[in-house]
């Protein structure tokens, strides 16, 4: 099956999507700083450059999106009809990816928490982040 768009409306379409500073990743920001966490973002000296560093909580949050890092069972996370074996083997190199990024983090002693961006709609949000402040005190 052929992509449904010209190559110059694929490649305009796929440049509009941004690595940081998502829209699910700013939910949780705000969320966060106003219940009083104060953090750093996207530090390039940690592997994964994690979106959100909590040093004093020595925990990492990564807001993934559904699509691009293979989330199971998530209605967000379709394959594209076109080009499948390519996507997939996309979505599988992220998963891997992260599973070793993360494995990392932690032999270096830090706590990861990930947020999936599904699990930030509007149905689901309020749990979601409450649960998440809950578990950042309990550490």
């Amino acid at each position: 099956m052929t992509d449904v768009h010209s190559k110059e409306t694929r490649s305009f379409n796929m440049s509009r999507i941004k690595g940081k500073n998502t829209k699910p990743e700013i939910l949780v920001r705000r969320h966060l700083f106003s219940k009083g966490f104060r953090f750093r973002l996207h530090d390039k000296n940690l592997p994964g450059k994690p979106d959100i560093v909590l040093k004093k909580y020595k925990t990492v949050i990564f807001v993934n999106g559904c699509f691009w890092h293979g989330h199971k069972n998530c209605k967000y996370a379709v394959i594209p009809k076109t080009r499948t074996e390519w996507w997939k083997d996309k979505i599988n190199k992220t998963i891997s990816r992260d599973s070793y990024n993360h494995s990392t983090v932690i032999k270096d002693g830090w706590n990861v928490v990930i947020i999936w961006e599904c699990h930030l709609k509007p149905d689901r949000i309020t749990k979601t982040l409450e649960d998440l402040v809950l578990e950042l005190h309990s550490l």
